[in-house]
């Protein structure tokens, strides 16, 4: 039977050496964990030694408990009266609360009002809290890949054709098999609830609204299986981190294996380091005691193709996608591996490696050296979509969807499942006036003919392929 303890007993194990916490009623012993936490050591002591289930909650879901925390970190139970007993309201320069609110709703306009997501993107700034603005907006170094990310657009011209009958267009169109009434879909963004108490579900609500695809964030503030209750209409995968702490991630790809909503598994490779995101470190850097570091990275850094690949088959039987091909030359090696059915290219939204090419680079450079890819795998961009012109230019050169992170988020932060909705629906009716006005009904029309990218040849890789040996590496070892 497990131990029942009080609070006043807690409280005396809040240092480093002995760490416990409250959490649900059930008493931990998080000692081994301090150091290991991926928002840094000072948050977890300013929460030591009381309960913090409040706090806790509103980052994390109860789940992620069960995959950082082993049985024996359990050390039972509080006593009820202590629980209620240490209810109190949060105060602003303590503990893990949320955070304060920036402006109230009365200051913004309808969201029906709101016409594009540069607009939305304005008024997201007047609601999140500081603490979302350094996460959500930040990237690396001097930002210039999440700046190209979206301006590389802007050189691609469309070539409208005349005397087509384009009365009736249609955006429906399949990614890996799955039918979704839109090419546009959620990538996977963390801790959404810093932007809406309603978080990943209240994105999940507005995709299920266009039959969408949501990628799951491994870092989601809320459950998968809470997330896909939320959304009875939309489609979902699962992003998946492959930790330091190997046995976790195991524990985890179990867990999402009995959840039939999700239909394939997405592994991000774009950031086995973080990069330096120096508005996120600025204001983490606030929040530190003593110049502690802010953050301890996680993920595994020796993941290889082949081992990683074997590994993961081995805990999952779903079709497996790999986010972050940043060159052709990896885009023509996940081919190789039949457990691979998509790549997602992507720079982690410029938070990763700056002066990284761009999502459209790297797709003109696969149609330039390794077509082919586009014919075994599906290919999904993400970064930078603003525009439906965006998604027509990307579909246009191939890609079977175009993903979008921050835009879902600043969406969600000004009117949450609602303002989710207002931005893929003002995607979606600019994506299909675009394309009545290119002259296509169907997604599966666009084609390279509708776009011209002369003016970005010169910006693409111009060295020999590498082909020879990408098949020489890879193929000895499968």
């Amino acid at each position: 039977m497990a131990r029942v303890w009080k609070l006043a007993e807690v409280s005396k194990h809040k240092s480093e050496d002995s760490c416990w916490m409250v959490l649900h009623g059930k008493v931990y012993d998080i000692t081994a964990f301090v150091p290991k936490h991926p928002g840094g050591r000072s948050i977890i002591l300013r929460n030591a030694g009381q309960d913090a289930s409040e706090a806790f909650d509103s980052i994390h879901p109860v789940e992620i408990l069960e995959e950082y925390l082993t049985s024996d970190q359990m050390l039972g139970t509080v006593e009820l009266e202590d629980t209620i007993k240490d209810v109190k309201i949060p105060e602003s320069k303590h503990g893990l609360q949320s955070e304060p609110e920036a402006h109230s709703p009365s200051a913004l306009p309808p969201l029906e009002t709101m016409l594009s997501i540069g607009e939305i993107e304005s008024y997201a700034m007047q609601r999140l809290s500081p603490k979302a603005i350094s996460y959500y907006v930040s990237a690396s170094d001097d930002e210039i890949t999440k700046v190209a990310n979206g301006q590389i657009y802007r050189s691609i011209l469309l070539r409208p054709r005349v005397f087509v009958d384009c009365t009736e267009c249609s955006l429906e169109t399949s990614i890996l098999g799955n039918k979704v009434g839109l090419p546009i879909y959620v990538s996977p963004a963390a801790v959404a609830r810093l932007a809406h108490p309603t978080g990943e579900a209240g994105i999940a609500a507005a995709c299920s609204r266009f039959n969408a695809l949501q990628i799951i964030s491994k870092n989601a503030s809320m459950s998968p299986p809470a997330i896909v209750s939320a959304g009875p209409g939309a489609v979902f995968a699962w992003q998946l981190y492959v930790l330091k702490d190997i046995a976790a991630t195991e524990r985890t790809l179990a867990q999402i294996a009995k959840i039939p909503q999700i239909k394939f598994i997405v592994l991000t490779l774009d950031a086995p380091f973080p990069g330096k995101r120096e508005a996120d470190e600025r204001f983490k850097m606030a929040e530190v005691a003593g110049g502690t570091p802010p953050q301890v990275w996680g993920t595994e850094s020796a993941l290889t193709w082949r081992k990683t690949l074997e590994w993961l088959c081995k805990h999952t039987s779903l079709p497996i996608v790999l986010k972050g091909i940043q060159t052709h030359e990896d885009a023509y090696a996940a081919t190789l591996f039949p457990a691979v059915k998509g790549i997602i290219l992507s720079n982690h939204g410029g938070r990763a490696l700056d002066t990284a090419p761009t999502p459209i680079q790297v797709l003109l450079e696969i149609r330039k050296f390794c077509p082919q890819v586009l014919n075994s795998l599906d290919v999904l961009v993400d970064g930078g979509i603003k525009r439906g012109t965006d998604v027509v230019k990307a579909l246009a050169l191939g890609a079977k969807g175009v993903g979008i992170g921050r835009a879902a988020l600043y969406g969600l932060s000004v009117g949450g499942e609602k303002g989710v909705q207002r931005v893929l629906k003002i995607l979606a009716d600019e994506t299909m006036t675009a394309m009545r006005l290119l002259g296509v009904k169907k997604v599966s029309d666009l084609s390279p003919r509708h776009v011209n990218t002369s003016a970005l040849t010169s910006r693409l890789f111009d060295g020999p392929s590498g082909l020879e040996e990408i098949e020489r590496e890879l193929r000895s070892k499968l």
